[in-house]
């Protein structure tokens, strides 16, 4: 079946869930410090929510349920990051939400068993001090080849998503310059940035294969595209924000990713063809949302031109804004967008 001519069921584009990466840190001194396991023995139950670990001790996932509304998501991130920090508090320790540490984290030590032991002899120097955390979110779509085509449709949207999520701008108690320095970080790894387009989730697949049979990913569930087809779970992976500052921040880039799911299901129902981005200008796109966020130019992958990146978002949010409206969602966003972007706290704060 032609990913293009996919069919979506009524059901796609509804279902939603977040995975958020934290910090652990020393609450003087705000330095990754580990203590994933004391943290973990102190963390109580959160309905439709686990608690799973990283690549270093000083950083913890929060795998958060499928959520149908944006009232439901924020109750589960609200009740994920009190019970984060009531527990790091326990343990003499803090939860930092960003996308990179603030002060310098120095080597790490990797969680030297298994598939984490082979991360850390594949990539070496690399994830020896790679603490970046993301915001990583999951929308329901059931066949893999209508999901394969959906990513094509949203590819264009990520680095507007980038710039949107950017939360990393200091590292190793410095200014970098750049909105989201864990993007930086990021693109050091084979593979990464905008997925190519994709004719169907085989193709996807073997793509992932070849580089998997080149030596250079790991396995099968290993890309680093900032979208992909999930390989665990019938969604749509997006991973383009640093994990946010608020869980507002959080909610916003859930319900815009939502969004462009829909809007990319409506143009798999009308028989519209996605949109080719040219890797160099993907890649530029990307590198600009990164180096300036929202608060800068950007660089538009229909015409390689660079405009303002709030003239972007405000593009995105007109194609998004019939599915919003459908999901009620589109005044809470607009209200979101509107806000005032925080200072990186330490801890998340609702």
């Amino acid at each position: 079946m032609n990913s293009e001519t996919s069919r979506p069921d009524p059901g796609d584009g509804v279902t939603m869930g977040v995975e958020e990466e934290f910090l652990l840190v020393d609450p003087a001194s705000g330095r990754p410090t580990p203590g994933f396991d004391a943290l973990y023995e102190q963390l109580p139950q959160v309905p439709g929510v686990t608690f799973v670990g990283e690549l270093h001790p000083t950083q913890i996932e929060a795998v958060g349920g499928v959520c149908r509304t944006l009232d439901d998501l924020r109750a589960q991130l609200t009740a994920s990051r009190s019970a984060l920090d009531g527990a790091a508090l326990r343990c003499g320790l803090r939860i930092a939400a960003t996308g990179v540490p603030e002060r310098d984290a120095g080597p790490g030590t990797v969680v030297a068993t298994g598939r984490r032991a082979a991360i850390a002899e594949r990539y070496r120097a690399l994830v020896d001090d790679y603490h970046a955390c993301g915001c990583h979110v999951h929308v329901g779509v059931a066949d893999r080849d209508t999901a394969a085509a959906v990513v094509n449709h949203l590819t264009p949207w990520l680095p507007t998503l980038v710039a949107l999520g950017a939360n990393s701008r200091r590292h190793d108690g410095r200014d970098t310059g750049y909105a989201s320095w864990r993007i930086v970080q990021q693109s050091r790894f084979p593979g990464f940035g905008l997925p190519p387009y994709l004719r169907s989730a085989q193709h996807a697949a073997d793509l992932v294969a070849r580089l998997v049979g080149a030596g250079v990913l790991l396995d099968s569930r290993m890309t680093f595209w900032l979208a992909r087809p999930s390989v665990h779970v019938p969604t749509v992976e997006i991973r383009a924000a640093d994990t946010a500052a608020t869980v507002d921040g959080t909610v916003v880039q859930a319900a815009l990713v939502r969004g462009l799911v829909g809007a990319g299901l409506d143009d798999l129902r009308r028989g519209d063809e996605a949109q080719v981005v040219e890797p160099d200008v993907g890649a530029a796109a990307v590198w600009s949302a990164a180096r300036y966020g929202l608060d800068g130019p950007a660089v538009d992958v229909r015409t390689g031109a660079r405009i303002p990146a709030r003239d972007l978002l405000a593009r995105l949010l007109d194609r998004v804004a019939p599915v919003l409206r459908t999901h009620g969602d589109l005044d809470v966003v607009r209200n979101l967008l509107v806000r005032p972007r925080p200072v990186t706290p330490r801890v998340p704060t609702a």
